[in-house]
This record gives structure tokens, C-alpha cells and sequence, in this order.
């Protein structure tokens, strides 16, 4: 399995205070800054996100379609979230408690892909704050 993959679910749902390992922090940042540099994205808007407060700004909500595209787990086209692939890569420490948001939420369906991004991890934070992360 891609350690990329599996990096970027910790960080979508295993809450901050755990810590990563010097390569997954570092994948995280490579990540972070592919989608920062392509949004425009404000660091205030993901910090504001991790705490509930998701910004209707398009460029946030480009940035998290950034995130699951990146992870070859979001239709550019259409913005349909697989949600069997999400399922699929996410290591077995948090699948318990992670996989029965994912699939509650689904992939709902926006005007555009990033705003059907957005909806969708509106709904894992409402369904699962406390396992909510955003890099």
C-alpha cells in the first residue's frame, strides 16, 4: 500500500495529538504544499476547518477535493468520492471508528467537485469530530 495513501488518512482522521513519524510528517507537508500552491488556500481556513468552521471560500474547497484527488480517491469529473477505495486504504488502527463515518457520508454531491469535496468532509466532521484532522 502507498505510505502516501495511508499518510493522508491519519492525518484526515486521527485528531492532532498523535504524533507522526519524521517521513509521514514529511509527506504530509509535501501534500500540504501540492494543494496549498494549486488552491491558493488560506492556512486559516484549515486551521478554522479542523475545529468545525469550514470556509465557503472556493479555494478552500478546491483544496480539500486537492487532498482526495491527489489520493486518487475523487472523480475530477463529476467530484464522486470512491467510497470503497477511502475505505480500502485506511490502516486498521482507525477503521473501526472511521469506516462507518465514511461510509454514512457517502459522496455527497455539490454544484462542482471541490464543492462536493467539501460537503463531504463537512459531514465526517459533523458525524466524527473528535477523529476529524485536516492536514
Amino acid at each position: 500500500m502507498n505510505n502516501a495513501l495511508i499518510f493522508a488518512f491519519l492525518a484526515l482522521f486521527i485528531p492532532s495529538i498523535m504524533s507522526l513519524s519524521e517521513e509521514m510528517q514529511e509527506l504530509a507537508n509535501q501534500l500540504h504544499t501540492t494543494c496549498i500552491g494549486e488552491t491558493g488556500a488560506a492556512e486559516d481556513a484549515i486551521t478554522n476547518a479542523r475545529k468545525g468552521d469550514f470556509s465557503e471560500a472556493d479555494s478552500f474547497k478546491c483544496y480539500i477535493k486537492c487532498l482526495l484527488s491527489q489520493m486518487a480517491i475523487i472523480d475530477d469529473d463529476d467530484g464522486t468520492i470512491d467510497v470503497d477505495a477511502m475505505v480500502a486504504v485506511l490502516p486498521e488502527e482507525i477503521q473501526e471508528a472511521t469506516e462507518p463515518i465514511i461510509r454514512k457520508c457517502g459522496s455527497i454531491i455539490g454544484a462542482n467537485p471541490c464543492d462536493s469535496a467539501w460537503l463531504t468532509h463537512k459531514c465526517y466532521y459533523k458525524e466524527g469530530p473528535e477523529h476529524y484532522f485536516l492536514i
